[in-house]
């Protein structure tokens, strides 16, 4: 296996996001995510890629790993786990000497038990929450987000949307 940093293209990344089934992406999508990643490592089989992965964050104080994809053939050879060790061999680069940065990711249903091998803690904890999320999306006027906002007070806080 070889890996290659920072030469992920546009259609390999959907091909590779496809092989796993995940949320199809447009190309504007996938050009702009990988143009503001901080590090991209792809792994090549005799010259195929079967996976890859890739970090964003502020480099500082929090870097996620966004994607971690091996193709389902490959899956359970150690891929995974190398992309990981050189993700996170990038990551303790850029890290501030003497300071703690937080590496985060949000993994796959199913999934827990390969990233808890890997370091990674589970949540939530007896200190930490569970992680949380909120899908942004525009297709015209949205009621339930727009309920959700009321409910968070925000919705005051915010312009009103020409399209509301």
């Amino acid at each position: 296996m070889v890996l290659k940093e920072n030469v992920l293209d546009v259609d390999t990344y959907l091909m590779l996001r496809g092989k796993v089934k995940w949320k199809p992406l447009t190309k504007e999508q996938a050009k702009k995510a990988l143009e503001n990643s901080l590090y991209i490592v792809v792994a090549y089989e005799n010259g195929k890629p079967v996976g890859m992965g890739r970090v964003v964050g502020d480099g500082a104080v929090i870097c996620y790993v966004q994607d971690l994809i091996v193709v389902p053939e490959y899956q359970g050879s150690g891929i995974g786990y190398r992309l990981l060790q050189n993700i996170k061999e990038f990551v303790l680069e850029l890290k501030i000497p003497g300071t703690e940065m937080m590496f985060d990711l949000m993994c796959a249903k199913g999934r827990e038990h390969f990233y808890k091998k890997c370091g990674f803690i589970e949540r939530p904890t007896d200190k930490l929450g569970p992680g949380m999320i909120q899908y942004l999306w525009y297709q015209g006027y949205n009621s339930i987000n727009h309920m959700s906002l009321l409910k968070c007070g925000l919705w005051n806080s915010w312009p009103v949307p020409t399209w509301a």
